[in-house]
Formats: C-alpha cells, sequence, structure tokens
C-alpha cells in the first residue's frame, strides 16, 4: 500500500512506499492509496540535528553570562547529581521538542556518566524509541580530571579501560546504522587525554563506527591546546588519526585557512550551532568557507542549557544570518543553503547517504510545515526559513506518523515537561 501526501505548495506530492520516497512532483494517483492532504503546506526532508546534549533540558536557564570554561564549571557539579532516570526524562522532552519543531534524525553527545552507570545510554535509546526519531547515539567520555590538569571535576570523569568496555557494550546493545546508530565520542581536547583520543579512534574504526568530539569552539581551547601540546587544537587531532571523513566535530570556530582546507581534503564534518556560539559570544564558524572547501556542514542546536529553545528550526535562521555577517555580504548563504545546511548537510556530517533529502530513493523522513501565511511570498523556501518560527504540522519517519496535526503520536508532551520540571526542581540552589 503506498502513502501519498498529496497538494503541496512545495515541491508538489509525495508518494511513500515501503518507508522510502517513491517519486516527488505530480504523482498520478493509484487504486488503495492512503491520501495525506497537505493542501497549502511546504515539504520537506526531515530536519538533522547534527550536535546536541539532550540531559542538559535539566539545568535549563543556569550560567547565562558564562564564557564557555565558566558556564562548564558551573554547571558540572549539578550534572554529577544527574540519575539515570533524570536524563531518561530530559531525553524524552528533549526529543519530543525535536520532532514537533521538525527533527527526523538527532545526534546525542552524552559524556556525563556519573558513579560510572552507563545505563544512562540505555536511557536516551529508549526515550528515542518512544518518541520515534532517529539518533545517533554518541557514547561521549571524559578521563581528564581536574587534578590531572583537566577542567572537569574528578567526580564526573572515568578510567579509559571502562570508557571503551562500556563503548563496546553500547555499541552491541543499541547499533543498528537504521534507527539508532552508536558513535564513538570522547569530549573535547580539554577534558579528555591523547591516549583516550587514540585508542578511541581505534576502537572506532575496527567496530566501523564514526567519531565526534567537541573542536576549536573558544580561544580558551585554542589556549589549553597550545600550554598543553604546543599546538593547536586542529593540530592535535590530526596527529591522533582524528582528521578523516568518518568523523564530524562540533562548533568548529576558531580555524585558520590551512586548517579549513585541511577539513575539506580530508572530508571532516562541522555540526555549526549558531544560536550557542552567539549566546556565548564564542565567534562565528566559518561554514560558508568549509562546506567551499569539502568538509560537510550540518546545524546543531548544543543542548537546551545551551539554547533554552531546545528545537533545531530557528537555527536554520541563525545559520543564515551568521553566515552573511561573518562574510559582510547579504548574498553570501541563501535559505536554500541554510535549508540545505539543516537537511543534507547533516546526513552527509552523520555520514548518512539515505537521509536528508526529498528524493526518490531515500527514507520517507519529512517534515510537513503550515504555509497558508506563506501565500504571498514568491519563494516558499525563503518564506519558511526567514518567516516566524513554526512547529511541524506533520512529521513522518520512515512514512510513519511521529507528529500529526502537530500532537506527538509517542506520548503525552504536557506529562514528559511536567515530569522534567518536578526532577529539574530539585536541581535548584
Amino acid at each position: 500500500m503506498r502513502l501519498v501526501l498529496r497538494g503541496a505548495r512545495w515541491p508538489g506530492d509525495v508518494a511513500v512506499r515501503d518507508g522510502f520516497i517513491e517519486a516527488v512532483g505530480d504523482v498520478a494517483r493509484e487504486p488503495g492509496d492512503t491520501v495525506l492532504d497537505c493542501g497549502g503546506a511546504i515539504v520537506t526532508a526531515g530536519l538533522v540535528n547534527t550536535h546536541h546534549h539532550l540531559y542538559q533540558w535539566m539545568t535549563r536557564g543556569r550560567a547565562v553570562g558564562c564564557d564557555l570554561f565558566g558556564w562548564l564549571t558551573e554547571l558540572y557539579p549539578v550534572w554529577a547529581r544527574l540519575s539515570v532516570d533524570d536524563v531518561h526524562a530530559a531525553a524524552l522532552a528533549g526529543l519530543a521538542e525535536l520532532a514537533l519543531t521538525g527533527c527526523t534524525t538527532a545526534a546525542d553527545h552524552h559524556y556525563v556518566v556519573p558513579r560510572g552507570d552507563d545505563s544512562v545510554f540505555d536511557a536516551i535509546g529508549e526515550a528515542a524509541r518512544i518518541v520515534g526519531i532517529r539518533l545517533h547515539l554518541a557514547r561521549g567520555s571524559m578521563d581528564l580530571g581536574r587534578s590531572a590538569g583537566g577542567l572537569p571535576p574528578d567526580e564526573v570523569v572515568e578510567d579509559i579501560d571502562a570508557i571503551l568496555a562500556s563503548t563496546e557494550r553500547v555499541a552491541d546493545r543499541w547499533h543498528d546504522g537504521e534507527t539508532i546508530t552508536v558513535t564513538v565520542a570522547p569530549c573535547s581536547p580539554f577534558s579528555v587525554s591523547p591516549q583516550l583520543l587514540r585508542e578511541s579512534a581505534a576502537l572506532a574504526r575496527s567496530r566501523g563506527l564514526r567519531l565526534h568530539t567537541h573542536l576549536a569552539e573558544t580561544l580558551d581551547e585554542q589556549r589549553d591546546c597550545l600550554e598543553r601540546f604546543g599546538r593547536r587544537p586542529v593540530e592535535v587531532l590530526d596527529d591522533l588519526g582524528w582528521i578523516a571523513e568518518d568523523v564530524w566535530v562540533a562548533h568548529g570556530i576558531h580555524f585558520d585557512d590551512d586548517e579549513v582546507k585541511r577539513l575539506g581534503e580530508a572530508g571532516t564534518g562541522v555540526a555549526h550551532c549558531p544560536s550557542w556560539n552567539g549566546r556565548l559570544a564564542a565567534g562565528m564558524c566559518r561554514v560558508t568557507d568549509l562546506v567551499a572547501a569539502g568538509a560537510p556542514g550540518g546545524v546543531g542546536v548544543d543542548g537546551a542549557a545551551c539554547t533554552e529553545v531546545g528545537g533545531l528550526y530557528p537555527g536554520l535562521r541563525q545559520s543564515l544570518y551568521t553566515a552573511r555577517q561573518r562574510a559582510g555580504r547579504a548574498d553570501a548563504f541563501s535559505p536554500a543553503d541554510a535549508l540545505a545546511l539543516g537537511t543534507s548537510g547533516g546526513a552527509a556530517c552523520l555520514g548518512r547517504r539515505d537521509i536528508g533529502r526529498l528524493e526518490p530513493g531515500y527514507r520517507a523522513d519529512m517534515a510537513v510545515w503550515a504555509g497558508e501565511d506563506l501565500d504571498d511570498a514568491p519563494d516558499p523556501v525563503a518564506g519558511l526559513v526567514l518567516g516566524p518560527d513554526r512547529r511541524a504540522r506533520h512529521l513522518l519517519v520512515g512514512g510513519e506518523p511521529v507528529v500529526t496535526d502537530g500532537v506527538l503520536q509517542g506520548g503525552s508532551v504536557r506529562a514528559f515537561r511536567a515530569d522534567l520540571a518536578r526532577r529539574a526542581r530539585r536541581l535548584w540552589p
């Protein structure tokens, strides 16, 4: 049986069969079609969130005037108090918000494992199954505590052997490469040792998994690497085998021209998190330069303690504003570029060739956006990206409904939020 989305203003009809897009445009009717009326709407590929920290929904509204190191110093002790159930509650609320704002795939980088209890990763995987969107589950880690010269307090770091064994377990339990994809993801150059970076890369490549970390987010990070290693962050990671096509990094703000060229040649992806970078005053990612050099580029939310909105949709517009501000030209980045960054670019960052495009042969991961207020806009994509924030009317993952008429199908958003708020209040001073 075939599902047909009919009557969309852009790009026309979309036919779905067995979870994949069969046709786009003018789709002839067939007996037995199931029809989803999209009259006046705009249909896009589902948004792909390339960098998130779902657990941070527990600590929104804190450290609002800090730089990165100050923000982390304030929040690490709070995060150390999170339980597995807290992480599950935060993941449910965070993934629900992503779905309601058009996201069909999310990469969650979880690197805080209080008391070494790695069932936090099971809690996140189970939440993704309840909500119904695809998850790239990044088994994050930190082994360089404050007593060893790192930034995190010692109580939130783990032993390398425990990290590697846990990563194997998480991959065995959750990785299927379609609905849940496990990634090996030491946190950042200032919270992990070179040994952990090196051994994580070896483990990932032995299992065919991708690698992810934070990189070149702030000048403090750059100074830390220069003091500890005598090299810039990209040089440190390159020496450890981390600048490669099976890697994507988060933020990527402070790259020089040679580093942009090196990342492009290697095909290393960059998750652009423009809203968080603006909140932190960390700088502006050279996303247009990176993409032009050949580095896959996507958009990331980067956690609700970073950008309290929690949805990916506003990041499309912010990526456009940031790119134009940095270039000093209004033609440097178009609404279509922003939408591509949030869909096909994000898929490329994650190493996915089956999602992120509204084309035959791709998985039927799609967002349907109300477009009645854009009838006066000659370019529906420009109207969508530059217009007011909106929520998905419908969201389909593999052709299956995740959001219908603006309502999440996998659970009560109100209940998710109430449970989260009750838990978060426990952490208030």
